[in-house]
């Protein structure tokens, strides 16, 4: 059976003065608010390397692809590149009475290969980036869930599915109209240059002066542009997270008749989300109007020095047409630069949120070694264990000393605040104490690897969260690997037969989002028989109870007190009738232990746990103390 040795502070003596607002529950952890204009939650700054690293280090593994794409699009657009001098040659074949069919034939075929080239090699770049967005979404959400739980508390559900899903998407994009695009059209322009000066090295002076006095105004805009971007790529984000807020209390939003305001709520993050996109789209028309305005006044320009050129009789007519085209050309190799640039701000604005995550604290490993007394009960001790979620709130543990030992029911009891479920966080490691000392099994809690401590435990949250899917792949949620006569003794043990009886499809039916299906009750039912087929050493109970009618409670308290005779179960208790079956019950009060006993100790000496059975404890059963 187990014993507790716990340290207080006024053992039987009386309240000691009222309890601090200590709000000690994973639940109650500060939450980063969920509205619109909610301020984004970031990863701290660090030095490392910048965003066109991280970018070309997501590349790399497919740079072998990338760059026979790249050849065959180059190899497509350079075909092009000898159609305007095909069109001198026919020109100057009509001109001089010969047979133009060699100079068309050679223009059909360049146009085909040019084609066909293009298009395959737009295939492996296509198929590359997506090869490089479900890489990033891979390492992303495999990042996620090895993040801290305060890492993840401090962002929203919305804006972190908003990384996974439209960030990475911006990848595919930087890639092929990006890096690829860009690099081509700078190769492109150079050719057609080069063609343009043995044309005429005049007129390629000419369009030179007025595309490179342009070019920089469009520089200057670049900057605006990438400024732009990552806030509408932040604005979307904002606009998922409040969109998250709506769906996961939606039955509150409507029972509340809030539709009115959370529609406006959801509205007003969309328009900022649009005003965000609006100013994309004005910076980036400006650039590309500024880029295409340049090739317009260079051919005015062009026209009226090459057409003085043409009528002293400096410049063959042919050339000129060849010239021009090339001229427009140019446009091909411009816009693909201008568009690849802006295709890399964005991409650049994306890996920045995805490393943004990835650079949050992931979770230990934990040291190597033996699992203490691998499959038997675990004991579990808190030494002066200190403990704060960080914010400006007090404390949630303030020393908190107590021992269970190995086997047996014990109950923690407390006011709202005392710090109770956070005794849970930290076995569970969610959380990280500050000071002091957890031991279970004997052995420290900073030395378990994760993987092996929280395989030795179970633990039934007070809300008991069901995931969408069947009620088969909830149950077996923490053991996959249960034989089918263990899920039907945990079903019958949990009376969840009934349930499964009445579904349609029996355990293979469909619980619903959340499952939205079943009745609290139910969903507390489904958590503690998934915590039966993992057969812990340690259980984890967070008011399992406080939803079941008194027929189901009883039968459940009866299985916790038969796993209390093989295993070491730890329960927070606001009812009467689980802590008057508790071995030991330990006080929590203002974030330290104020006394430990049995349920008939602690009437005779305690005035607070007196107080908590005749009012929470009493109130919650209907059970005289």
């Amino acid at each position: 059976m187990s014993t507790v040795a716990g340290t207080t502070g006024a053992t039987g003596a009386g309240r000691g003065g009222p309890p601090e607002d200590v709000e000690a529950s994973v639940a109650d952890a500060p939450d980063t608010p969920h509205a619109p204009d909610a301020p984004r939650a970031k990863a701290p700054e660090k030095s490392g390397p910048t965003p066109l690293r991280l970018l070309l280090a997501r590349v790399r593994p497919h740079r072998g692809v990338l760059i026979r794409a790249g050849l065959l699009s180059l190899a497509g657009s350079a075909a092009g590149l000898a159609m305007p001098l095909m069109a001198k040659y026919a020109v100057d074949a009509f001109a001089a009475d010969r047979s133009p069919v060699a100079p068309l034939v050679a223009l059909t075929a360049l146009v085909l290969a040019g084609a066909c080239l293009s298009a395959y090699g737009r295939y492996l770049m296509a198929r590359t980036g997506e090869g490089v967005v479900l890489r990033a979404r891979d390492q992303l959400v495999g990042r996620i869930m090895r993040l801290k739980v305060p890492a993840v508390d401090r962002l929203t559900p919305g804006d972190l599915q908003s990384r996974v899903t439209s960030d990475t998407t911006l990848l595919r994009t930087v890639l092929s109209s990006g890096l690829v695009e860009s690099f081509n059209s700078v190769l492109m322009l150079l050719g057609t240059v080069a063609f343009m000066a043995y044309m005429d090295l005049t007129l390629l002076g000419v369009t030179l002066v007025v595309i490179v006095g342009i070019g920089a105004v469009t520089a200057l805009l670049m900057p605006r542009i990438q400024r732009a971007q990552l806030r509408a790529q932040e604005s979307v984000g904002a606009m998922g997270a409040a969109l998250d807020r709506v769906l996961q209390a939606f039955r509150t939003v409507k029972a509340s008749g809030a539709e009115e305001r959370e529609t406006a709520a959801v509205a007003e993050a969309a328009r900022h989300a649009h005003d965000r996109g609006v100013s994309v789209a004005k910076w980036s028309s400006v650039s590309d109007v500024t880029m295409m305005m340049s090739i317009q006044l260079a051919f005015l320009a062009v026209l009226g020095v090459g057409g003085a050129r043409v009528a002293s009789g400096s410049l063959e007519i042919s050339s000129l047409i060849a010239f021009l085209l090339y001229l427009f050309y140019l446009m091909g190799p411009i816009g693909g630069l201008v568009e690849g640039w802006t295709g890399l701000q964005s991409g650049l604005a994306a890996v920045r949120r995805i490393d943004e995550v990835e650079s949050l604290p992931g979770e230990p490993v934990g040291r190597p070694g033996s699992v203490p007394g691998e499959g038997t009960p675990l004991r579990v001790a808190f030494r002066d264990v200190t403990f704060g979620y960080g914010d400006e709130r007090a404390p949630a543990h303030k020393g908190v000393t107590f021992e269970v030992a190995t086997g047996g029911l014990v109950a923690l009891v407390g006011p709202s605040g005392a710090g109770k479920s956070t005794v849970f966080s930290l076995l569970e490691r969610f959380y990280d104490h500050d000071g002091g000392t957890i031991t279970v099994g004997g052995r420290d809690i900073r030395d378990w690897p994760l993987t092996e401590l929280r395989g030795s435990i179970a633990y039934v949250e007070q809300d008991a969260p069901v995931l969408a899917g069947t009620l088969r792949e909830n149950l077996l949620f923490a053991a996959p690997d249960a034989p089918e006569e263990r899920l039907a003794e945990a079903v019958a043990r949990t009376r969840l037969d009934t349930l499964v009886a009445r579904l349609p499809d029996g355990l293979d039916t469909a619980v619903g989002h959340r499952g939205v299906t079943l009745s609290g009750g139910e969903r507390q039912r489904i958590a503690i028989a998934r915590a039966l087929l993992r057969r812990p050493r340690l259980l984890l109970l967070d008011e399992v109870t406080s939803q079941l009618d008194a027929v189901n409670e009883q039968a459940l308290r009866d299985v916790i007190l038969e796993l209390a005779a093989q295993t070491t179960v730890l329960v927070i208790a606001h009812r009467l009738s689980t802590v008057r079956h508790a071995d030991r019950i330990v006080v929590l009060e203002e974030g330290r232990v104020r006394t430990a006993g049995t349920h008939e100790e602690l009437i005779a000496s305690d005035d607070l746990y007196r107080e908590l059975a005749t009012t929470q404890l009493a109130a919650a059963t209907d059970q005289p103390v």
